[in-house]
């Protein structure tokens, strides 16, 4: 069904890819844009989101570009506003923001602890705190969360901090859709299994023996299906979450993974 985001407004945290390729938040970005919104491209990387906003551009569809990192409450107010002096209103806010670093209790320092847990966690909180409340305003939104299945399952080595802020997105996840279905609000997730985007390349080769391709090889293999997915099977999750199709969809998590959680 072509259209489905028509007229929409989405605000995209996390729009830039961290390397060549397609990443969850870029692929999230073009594919909102095709189906009819109109996309706010937010990275702290500006070139990332530019990039991205290019991409849209050229297919004939509507983007601009905000540079912020979504740790910063008061970057994501100005945030908040240019979306709505720019486009009128919020209709989508989707979380893409996440790092990874690897280590268990003992290996991981405090400070890597801190740093992914206020990149994948409390970002989260801060743009919720402030889109909802124009979400309110209009009487209606969509959130989706972008979690994994490591806040679900330990999946082959330790990464406590990325395990322990994706599981507590969850919880994030349904306190919000609950708080405020009666008012129009609906809050989703998003939980991605092993997939093969940029992100992965640099923070995980070395828990897989350090080579990319082995990595790979390795995270193929893991799978059920025998291939990781992709940041489009990712996209494609998250559009259906905040069209209206899943207007009656509220407080769930989408497991996207090929099976490997039922498996384990």
């Amino acid at each position: 069904m072509a259209g489905r985001m028509l007229d929409k407004v989405v605000i995209v945290a996390g729009a830039g890819a961290c390397g060549p390729g397609w990443g969850n938040g870029k692929a999230a970005s073009v594919l909102y844009a095709r189906e009819g919104a109109r996309v706010l491209a937010v990275d702290r990387r500006p070139a990332a989101a530019a990039e991205t906003c290019a991409i849209i551009r050229e297919e004939g569809n509507e983007c601009e570009v905000f540079e912020a990192d979504v740790t910063d409450d008061d970057a994501v107010a100005r945030m908040t506003q240019f979306c709505v002096d720019r486009f009128g209103r919020i209709d989508v806010l989707h979380n893409n923001v996440g790092i990874v670093e690897t280590g268990g209790p003992v290996e991981a320092s405090l400070e890597s602890w801190e740093r992914v847990i206020s990149h994948n966690q409390t970002s989260v909180f801060i743009t919720c705190k402030h889109v909802i409340p124009r979400m309110l305003e209009l009487g209606r939104g969509a959130i989706v969360n972008i979690g994994s299945v490591a806040g679900q399952r330990y999946i082959g080595f330790p990464y406590i901090a990325y395990s322990a802020a994706k599981a507590a997105l969850v919880a994030m996840t349904q306190n919000i859709a609950l708080q405020y279905a009666a008012q129009g609000i609906r809050a989703n997730c998003v939980q991605p299994g092993l997939l093969n985007t940029p992100l992965i390349r640099e923070p995980l080769r070395h828990a897989y023996g350090g080579d990319i391709d082995d990595m790979i090889a390795q995270r193929d293999a893991q799978s059920p299906t025998g291939r990781m997915g992709d940041a489009w099977d990712t996209a494609y999750a998250a559009l259906f979450l905040a069209s209206d199709e899943a207007r009656y969809i509220n407080g769930t998590t989408l497991t996207v993974d090929g099976g490997l959680s039922a498996r384990c």
